[in-house]
Order: structure tokens, then sequence, then C-alpha cells
């Protein structure tokens, strides 16, 4: 099914080949982070379905008949008459005009995985796009020349009209690309590298902009990191259920068979491996904990029994035409229709950003538990290791915790579905619309808050295994403090932790932190 196909090539990568099987989310990835180069099928029956659209285009154009976008006007001006003389001109001030994007610029791996969606969708031969302008996108990729992408000013539908202006507009030399790390005008970087810009044809821009690109293109990357981030809470769950002293046989697999979620299955098991369970395991503390620790597989399983439904609606949304007008090649009908609208991408971003937010809420409880001398087990207050007549003038991790709380509450704050402030704009004429991209750069911002939680929580915990002395402490514990304190040293005297907070995040994206594998399947 996946069309990830590795070759030996002079600079090692793998190549990802778009042709006529389905791309997979861990395609877009692989491109997207430069481990992966990107070309199109050279069979003659892929170029001859792509090149059947455009055939079919310019027979419709030079028999007179009605196209939108390109013998009409755009939007609500879909009613005026356009002349064909002046196609090539609407065609390129539909990319002038719709520069108007504001907000950050999208980082070199989140253009990159835009550009990709964009390219896979224009592969399917039903938008009378040239090969050739396929063949430079893949050739932008391969070259990290990658479009400086506003990410605000989409409604996401007509698609990602306004941020995909700006890959148009650099396939024909106008605005500006990042080129190692660099800024740079578009038509400085084609000509550093010996390439001329395209003078777009009838459709070819329309085809570029209507559609769901953006908005799919952040949510595989925030699908990605997501899928990391129940891993990382269940190996945060084992070290508080260490520190804690806390009742191992809750993760008991039987319990977890008796009401068999796959997700919540997988949580429970990667805990009880975490903290050395086995079956009969008598506990002598208080019989029942919190359910922060108690339910935390019934929180993060909702998160990784999300993921499959979450795949599916992704990569349909992926390998789809997503925009209008469609030409059927095969009928010679021009199909005008809405498939630019992205609620599913939309529904995708909303379930899965709460389903995070829920992670910082469980993680942020148990950061909680284990400051409070009430519910730790014996820790002292706010993991103060401080002992001598100058205890009282230190408060560990007191800071830390309010940290975390206002990290959560901020996450929390962002679940809000979306898609219910969907607003009537362009005239009347787009007047329900799905707002996925901002549901995708909401679960993004979700994820980068809650990857901080656990950064926090993670250092609380360290300091909770060293107060313990390593008694009682399991696998991952173990694993994980050595790995944290190889750069990160307990904290005895009152510092400034923003330095530490960085550097377990820093430790995490790098893969560096043995947090154990997420062996959940995603399908």
């Amino acid at each position: 099914m996946p069309i990830f196909k590795e070759h030996a090539l002079a600079d090692t990568k793998s190549v990802v080949t778009i042709g006529s099987s389905p791309v997979r989310i861990a395609d877009v990835l692989a491109v997207a982070s430069g481990s992966a180069r990107i070309v199109l099928d050279e069979s003659p029956a892929f170029r001859k379905n792509l090149n059947a659209s455009v055939e079919l285009l310019d027979r419709l154009i030079g028999g007179g008949g009605a196209i939108y976008g390109v013998t009409t006007g755009f939007g609500a001006s879909c009613e005026t008459a356009v002349p064909p003389g002046l196609s090539a001109q609407m065609a390129a001030n539909l990319v002038r005009f719709h520069g108007c994007g504001t907000g950050r610029f999208l980082d070199p791996v989140e253009a990159a995985a835009v550009m990709v969606v964009r390219l896979v969708s224009l592969a399917q031969g039903r938008s009378g796009v040239r090969p050739m302008l396929l063949e430079r996108m893949c050739e932008l990729l391969n070259r990290r020349m990658l479009p400086q992408i506003p990410a605000e000013g989409s409604v996401g539908a007509s698609g990602d009209l306004t941020p995909l202006s700006y890959i148009a507009a650099v396939l024909i030399g106008e605005r500006e690309v990042i080129v190692d790390g660099q800024t740079q005008p578009t038509s400085q970087a084609l000509a550093k590298a010996g390439l001329k810009p395209i003078e777009l044809r009838p459709k070819e821009s329309l085809a570029l902009m209507n559609g769901t690109s953006v908005m799919t293109g952040l949510a595989c990357l925030a699908y990605d990191r997501a899928r990391k981030l129940a891993r990382w809470s269940s190996a945060l769950t084992a070290m508080a259920s260490d520190v804690t002293r806390g009742n191992r046989a809750h993760f008991d697999e039987r319990l977890f068979l008796a009401k068999p979620h796959p997700g919540q299955l997988a949580c429970a098991r990667w805990i009880a491996a975490d903290i050395e369970y086995v079956p009969g395991h008598q506990h002598s503390g208080r019989l029942q904990d919190r359910y922060s620790i108690r339910c935390a597989p019934h929180v993060i399983g909702v998160l990784l029994d999300s993921l499959p439904f979450i795949t599916g609606l992704l990569e349909t949304e992926i390998n789809s035409s997503n925009d209008n007008p469609l030409l059927d090649a095969a009928t010679g009908d021009v199909l005008h229709g809405g498939n630019f609208y992205g609620g599913h991408p939309c529904m995708a971003m909303d379930l899965l950003k709460t389903a995070v937010a829920n992670i910082a809420d469980l993680v942020d409880r148990q950061m909680a538990l284990i400051c409070n001398p009430h519910y730790n087990n014996g820790l002292p207050a706010d993991l103060v290791a401080r002992s001598g007549d100058d205890q009282v003038s230190h408060h560990g991790f007191k800071a830390m915790q309010i940290t975390a709380s206002a990290l959560t509450a901020e996450a929390l704050k962002f679940t809000m579905p979306a898609s219910v402030f969907s607003r009537s704009t362009e005239s009347h004429n787009q007047d329900k619309v799905s707002m996925g991209t901002i549901a995708a750069r909401d679960a993004l911002r979700v994820i980068e808050l809650t990857e901080t939680v656990l950064a926090v929580v993670q250092l609380a915990l360290c300091q909770g295994v060293d107060l313990r002395n390593g008694e009682r402490c399991h696998a991952r514990s173990k694993t994980v403090h050595q790995k944290i304190r190889q750069s990160i040293p307990m904290i005895d005297d009152d510092r400034r932790q923003d330095v530490d907070v960085q550097r377990v995040l820093e430790l995490y994206r790098a893969d560096e932190l043995p947090i154990g594998d997420a062996d959940f399947p995603a399908r």
C-alpha cells in the first residue's frame, strides 16, 4: 500500500515516489524532515494520466466552455466572464492578491510537509496541472528551497488559499524562500540554482491554492508528535508510581483485557513493563492510588485509540483531489464542487488537541501529587532536597509546579473546537467554512505546551528518584534518571530551572530520552 521506496543513492537518502499508490503519513514526514527525497513516477501510465486533464482543459477552453476560475472570475465573481486572452494574467493575479498572510512563518519542516501534501493531491491527475510544474515542486523540496509561508489567514475553505499562494508565488519566482537557514528573494534563489520561474497556465494557480494541504501537512506533523507524547506520558506515569510507592497491580493486564480498548491496553502494557510488574504483586501501602496514576492508561489510551481514526482521515485527505473544479478526462466533464472544504482534517485536529491536552492535565495532576507531602508517601514538600539549618529558605519545585499548571491551563484553553467558529466571508460566497487550518495550528500549540509540561514533570520525577535514593525504583525510572543526570544535576540549592526544562526538551526532541518504543500500531 505505501509507496515508500528505498534506492541506493549517492546521498544515501531513501526515495518517496509519487505515483498511483497511496502516500502515507510516514512518507510525508520522511520528505518533510529531509530524510527522504521525492520524485514523480516515471511510468507512461502515470504521465498519461497527468497530461489527460491538461489536454481536456485546453479543449474546453478552445470550445468556449464555462470553467470556474479559468473563463470566470474567482469566488463570488464566478458570474463574471473572463476572455481567454486574460486567463494567464488572472492566474498570476490570483497568486498576487492572496499575498496577505500574517503571523509567524512556518518552519522548514512544516513548509515542506505542506508542499508534499499539495504535490500528492495535484498528482491525482484531476487538476489540469502540467507534469513539469510537479517536477519543479519535487526539485524545490529536494533542494530544501522552501517557501516562506505565513501561518495565519486561512479559513479552511476554499481550502488554504492565502498560505498556499506562497507556494504558487515561489513557482513564478516571487516572494521569498528559505535556503540553508537563510531567507532570500525567490528570484535570487532560483537564479543561483539555475532555475527559471514558471509561467502558470490557466487553472494552475487555482489548482495550487484551492486545497486543504496546509491544514493536512501540519496535521501530519501534529499526529507524529502526539503519538510520541503518549509513550512519554506512560513513562512518566511509571516513574510517578515508583516515587509515590504506588500499587503496581493497577497495571495488571487482566484489568485491561476486561475493557479491551487497544490503545488503553498498549499503555498499560508499557507502564507494567516499565515498573517490572508481575501478576500476584503484593502491595503494602495505599490500596488504590489516586486517579492520575491509577487511571493513566484510561486517559493516555484515548489518544492512542484516536490515532487509527485520525490516520484514516488524514491519509484519505492526502491522497484526494481537493481543489475545484476537477476535470474528468474519461468523460470530458468539468466537476464543480467543494472538495476544498477541510472538515475532516479539522475534526481530526480538534479531536487530537483535546486528547493531548488531557495528557497535560493528567501529568500536571501527577506533579501536584509528588510535590505535596500529604499525598506523596513520605517525600519532602516541593521535593526540597536541602537539609540543615537553611532548609526552610529553599523551595525546590514549588515554582515549577506553578509553571506546569500555567502551561496546562493554556493547553486546555485551546481545546474549544475550531470548527464551531465558522464565519461567512468573501462576499457571502464562503458562507460556511471549516477552520481546519486554525485547528491544526491549535493542535501544534497544544502539543508544544504539553511537551513542556512533561519536561517539567520529568525533572520533578528525577528529583523524586534522587530523594528515594533509587530504592524501589524500576526499569524506566532508572534509565531515564541516569540519562537526565548526565547533563542536569539534581536540585539541592534553589536555582533557575528554565535551562533544565529546555535541556529535557532537547533530549526528547532528539530522541535521546529513553522513554521506550512507541510500538502501538498506527492502523
